[in-house]
Parts: structure tokens; sequence; C-alpha cells
């Protein structure tokens, strides 16, 4: 290189590193790009698919429910169950949001089950008292008098239909002739099973209400397991949500 052009060399060098750092900063300090954060999703197989498939031919047909985001454990399925129960028994187990129609051999199927505050404040034997299918609902009148937009439209009650806070079937569960106001029944909100929800009893997906109400007569034996201290309900919140004078509400 020229003598002549050493010093304009060293200027660029220096430029160099003193911009470097400035250059290395834009390069790391670039806003990340965007991207999504994708909710749990199971490959669930065929048969599982084909238990949730839409129904037809009920009533109000029944379109598929959406369990791609269903833990595989909370869909129906036979399992090992040893117990002392009798053949033909419902176990509910509130704590693991399970429920089981115990089978000869020690064997049981199981249903996942969303669990709500009343469910949660009562345990103890009873048997299925009455069934019912798309069975009607009628808030009370203090869920009319809190709510009245809401709820007052369905103050003389609110027939079957996809739509019904108590699904496809129901379970009326009762102690001698005395109704416990403990019920079983569908839901139309799917994503709550496997999960403490803030009302109603024990709820099941529809597919899993109507197969289970399929398979138990009236006079069901039924276990209800809480291992937990019991959730106590005020008055007027245990009124609201089992509508002690309306046999029907959830």
């Amino acid at each position: 290189m020229s003598p002549a052009l050493l010093p304009f060399r060293r200027l660029l060098t220096r430029l160099a590193v003193m911009f470097m750092p400035l250059l290395l900063a834009a390069c790391v300090s670039a806003p990340p790009q965007p991207f999504e954060v994708a909710s749990a999703r199971f490959h669930q197989n065929a048969a599982a698919m084909a238990m949730y498939d839409e129904m037809p031919e009920e009533q109000y047909p029944l379109p598929a429910t959406d369990i791609s985001e269903v833990n595989p454990r909370f869909l129906r399925q036979e399992v090992a169950y040893p117990t002392r129960e009798q053949p033909g028994t419902i176990v509910v187990d509130t704590n693991n949001r399970y429920l089981y129609l115990v089978r000869e051999g020690g064997k049981a199927i199981r249903y996942g089950i969303g669990v709500g505050k009343q469910g949660m404040s009562w345990r103890g034997r009873a048997t299925v008292g009455r069934k019912a299918s798309w069975p009607r609902w009628t808030p009370t009148a203090a869920m009319v008098a809190r709510d009245p937009k809401k709820n007052g439209p369905w103050a003389g009650g609110m027939g079957g239909g996809l739509d019904n806070p108590l699904g496809a079937r129901a379970l009326y569960l009762y102690q001698g002739n005395r109704d416990t106001m403990y019920r079983i029944h569908g839901t139309s909100e799917p994503w709550s099973i496997g999960k403490a929800v803030s009302s109603g009893c024990i709820r099941m997906f529809n597919q899993d209400i109507i197969d289970l109400h399929s398979r138990v007569p009236t006079g069901t034996p039924v276990l209800v397991l809480n291992r937990d201290p019991l959730l106590k309900l005020d008055p007027a919140e245990a009124a609201d949500e089992f509508g002690a004078d309306d046999p029907e509400t959830f």
C-alpha cells in the first residue's frame, strides 16, 4: 500500500472500531418476530373420536364434541377398578374428576367429570331416583332477581335443548323418597370436564351422559366420594343452584 494512503486506512480502522458496538447492538435489539403460543393439543385415536361424534338421531341433533384439547384420561374408557362395590354401582370420585360404573371382574367404565360447588358440598350414598332425557331447567326466583336479563326469560322454565344447562340427560339422586338435590347431568360447556367449575353438581360430556343414562336403571346405587372438607354453601347460594322447590333445576 502507498505510504500516502496509510493515514486514510488508519482512519477507517478507527471508525470501524468506534461504530462496531452500535452495529452489534442494532442486531441484538431488533424486536423479535411475533409467534403464536399453541394450547395443549392431544392426538386422539379413531375410536375416541367416534365416541364423541355427532348424534343426529337425538331429539335435538347433537354435534360432535371437539376433544382435541381434552386430556385422554378424561375420555370414556374401561379401566381396572378393584372395589367392594357391586357391579352396576356408580362411584363418583369428585377429587380426581372421575365417575366409575362398576363392572364384573374388577373392571369399570370410567368417565371424566366436571365438579361444581354443589358437587363439592355433599358425599354419601344414594340411588338414582329419577332419569330424564333432554331435561327441563328452571332458574330459581333468587337467580331471576339477581340477574333478570339473563335468567328472567326462563322464569317459567327452559325446555330441553343444546343450550340447556342440564345437557342431554340427567340422573337425580335420592335417599329413600328424599331428593338430595344432587344431579349427574350433561353440559353445554364441554371445556369444563376435568375441572372445578362455578356451579352445578356433576357434569359430563353429553355423549357420556347419554351412554351412562342408557346403562343404568332407576334404583341404581350411587356412592359419592369426597376426601376434601365439604364446601359449605350459604342458604341463598344453595337455593340458587339446587332450586329446592324445583326438582329439575341444576
